[in-house]
């Protein structure tokens, strides 16, 4: 068990590169919200990160999405909804992300919460494909979630949100991803620890065994 003594550290991706996207603006309202419960926040901007696939991963800005994974205790994903699912642009984020590099897990054992926003009707398919990506992630994402319709409707001029009840949803699923934070990222190692991967590294380990004792064989052979 670790003991932390900083801010719970959570990351925000979210899925519009427009000038004034309610993505942004639900995720930079709920970043103040989680700056007043005491966590410390930070945003990736998804400008100019090429799609999946084209360059190498050594390219910067996949290199600052997969640092800021490293250094969050726990993220938001806020994205629009465009045809009934997620946008590209959030999809693209959580591609360039790996389940592992080398020994660690990028989001292996953060917990998650799930927002949304559409320009018609109340809608949850996005947030339902970031629970099922959450998931895929081995990421623990919260029961509550956000689904903001009209999103056009809910902001002032200067990006903050309006008071409503879409705000209040908001307040209480921050609340929760503060909380299950603050309470998971003591017991991470615990709870992400397998069977089936204990199982798998004592077989590697059996197999570097085994070929020592052929190569100090061959030696003593030769």
């Amino acid at each position: 068990m670790t003991t932390f003594d900083h801010p719970p550290r959570i990351l925000f991706l979210y899925g519009s590169l427009r000038e004034r996207s309610y993505s942004r603006l639900l995720a930079e309202e709920a970043a103040r919200i989680l700056e007043e419960f005491g966590a410390e926040v930070r945003f990736f901007n998804p400008l100019e990160l090429p799609i999946y696939g084209s360059v190498e991963d050594t390219h910067p800005k996949v290199q600052e999405l997969r640092e800021l994974s490293l250094w969050s205790e726990g993220q938001v994903w806020s994205s629009p909804e465009l045809h009934g699912n997620i946008s590209g642009i959030m999809k693209n984020q959580i591609d360039w992300i790996p389940l592992s590099i080398g020994a660690v897990r990028p989001t292996q054992g953060r917990t998650l919460a799930v927002m949304q926003v559409s320009g018609g009707s109340q809608s949850f398919n996005a947030v339902n494909t970031l629970r099922i990506l959450g998931r895929w992630m081995r990421m623990f994402t919260i029961p509550n979630q956000s689904s903001v319709a009209k999103a056009y409707q809910e902001f002032n001029e200067d990006g903050t949100m309006k008071d409503s009840p879409y705000r209040d949803r908001l307040i209480d699923v921050m609340e929760e991803l503060y909380k299950f934070t603050m309470l998971l990222r003591d017991q991470v190692n615990y709870l992400t620890d397998r069977y089936s991967e204990r199982k798998e590294k004592a077989a590697q380990q059996t197999l570097v065994v085994a070929n020592r004792a052929l190569e100090i064989n061959a030696g003593k052979n030769t």
